[in-house]
């Protein structure tokens, strides 16, 4: 089979870096220059990427944009063309410093993107919720994220790390990867045809179907948290004026939960999270189950008196899972295909930006030193790692009735509501004043299940108040 040399985007050149002047540095361009001489490519290249990128989202573009703003020669693989729907609408806060990173906010806020200054829970059983607002958050540094449309958000974030220098090649397919001990070779499908890249380094950031996580077996499933999403946009979904018309909900139910994402002025994303077997054990379509479900939480169907569905229903599957291994001599797993734990806590697009960033700063200093590797490597799978590890402990107690008691009972003790902010918010570093606070809540959650230190909930949804709602809705139509 002949293998062609995949085309050059004509303004792609590894030298002609687009970001902003201070980012660009001469020296990391002429050092990649020198290093792209050392070994031919494959497939009639006369030199070498120092990093290749499998998937445009948002980890594989968060690592390629601070790859090529470092002067790093970079090149970008995605499968599908941008932009194309994704579910995972919900910023977090500590994203914020990454965005600053690669320049990102100005262009973030001309897209129209949604401020979200927090969150707001509720059990299904009563009205009465608890807000949280980011800028009180145990040491904040900043009082917003955004709730966005990730279909423009991931075009906008591709976009971008094209324009600060990464090549960057949508609708191409990985078909092969193979490793050596100086090199990483690929065999990509575009256009009908097979063509041959190599580089120093692979990053794999291909979602849930991990390129090298299928190559290489290492993909491990939480059994307890093997989740089915359901959902749709509507529009004229009411909401409350201000800041707290940009919360996103969380509603808890007995056996699901369910989410309200304002996205713009007028579109709402709304969706429910179930165990697979109890949607298919329903035997109901998913628009019907999704009507049926939204129309029996009475906090739901009052904002949706005057609503009406915009999109068709999505069915997305939520398995929770992790990769046993993230790094080897040559390559990096970031984003989903490291791994996803729940959408609850809006983790995933935080997770892969964190993610990507990590990549980028480490292979950033393995490719000027490549013995760092020995230590850089692990302590990236240990970093994301331990990340993954406070959102599965988190998302573990979620799912306990106990979880929401506790949480909709808020006392301010110890400091204890400022610290769950924070890890809601994204902060998943090392504070010791974090995490002992973290270590009392989590006490008080398994101490409500054996003595009921607060006010147990049913989290099912009072009936005559559900029938309220149609009632109403039916007289006003």
């Amino acid at each position: 089979m002949k293998i062609d040399p995949l085309p050059r985007p004509q303004d792609s050149h590894f030298y002609e870096i687009t970001g902003s002047s201070s980012s660009f540095s001469w020296v990391a361009a002429v050092k990649s220059w020198f290093r792209s001489k050392e070994l031919p490519a494959s497939g009639g290249f006369g030199d070498i990427y120092d990093v290749a990128i499998i998937g445009g989202g948002p980890a594989g573009s968060t690592a390629a944009t601070l790859l090529a703003r470092a002067g790093r020669r970079v090149i970008v693989f995605e499968r599908e063309n941008f932009p194309r729907f994704h579910i995972g609408e919900s910023l977090l806060p500590f994203s914020m410093k990454a965005f600053t990173r690669m320049d990102l906010h100005e262009k973030i806020l001309r897209a129209g993107f949604m401020k979200k200054f927090g969150g707001e829970m509720f059990g299904s059983c009563s009205e009465i919720g608890n807000k949280f607002y980011f800028k009180d958050a145990y040491r904040s540094q900043t009082e917003h994220a955004y709730q966005v449309t990730r279909a423009d958000f991931d075009k906008l974030l591709l976009d971008h790390s094209a324009e600060n220098g990464a090549e960057v090649h949508e609708h191409a397919m990985v078909e092969a990867v193979t490793f050596s001990n100086e090199h990483v070779d690929l065999s990509i499908k575009r256009n009908g045809s097979s063509q041959a890249v190599r580089a120093r380094y692979l990053i794999d950031a291909s979602g849930r179907n991990s390129v090298l996580g299928t190559k290489l077996g290492i993909k491990k499933t939480y059994d307890h948290l093997q989740k089915l999403s359901i959902f749709a946009h509507y529009d004229d979904v009411s909401r409350a004026e201000g800041i707290d018309g940009t919360l996103t909900a969380l509603i808890r139910g007995i056996d699901r939960w369910f989410w309200i994402i304002p996205l713009t002025a007028k579109r709402t994303s709304i969706g429910v999270v179930l165990d697979n077997d109890t949607f298919r054990k329903s035997k109901l379509s998913a628009e019907d189950f999704l009507e049926q479900t939204l129309a029996e939480q009475p906090i739901i169907a009052k904002r949706m008196t005057n609503a009406r569905r915009v999109s068709k229903v999505y069915v997305a599957t939520d398995f929770s899972y992790r990769s046993t291994k993230l790094h080897g001599d040559r390559w990096l797993l970031a984003g989903d295909a490291a791994g996803f734990i729940d959408p609850i806590f809006s983790s995933g697009v935080f997770l892969a930006v964190f993610s990507g960033e990590q990549c980028a700063d480490a292979l950033n200093e393995v490719l000027d030193r490549p013995r760092k590797a020995r230590r850089l490597f692990p302590r990236y799978e240990r970093t994301v790692n331990r990340a993954m590890d406070i959102y599965l402990r988190f998302v573990n107690a979620w799912y306990t009735k106990e979880f929401i008691e506790i949480f909709l009972a808020p006392r301010d003790v110890f400091g204890l509501p400022p610290a769950v902010n924070a890890v809601l918010g994204g902060n998943i570093g090392n504070s010791f004043a974090i995490r002992w606070r973290m270590w009392v809540f989590y006490f008080l959650v398994w101490l409500q299940k054996h003595y009921a230190i607060v006010p147990r909930l049913t989290l099912v949804p009072k009936k005559e108040d559900a029938a309220d709602m149609v009632t109403s809705e039916t007289a006003s139509a």
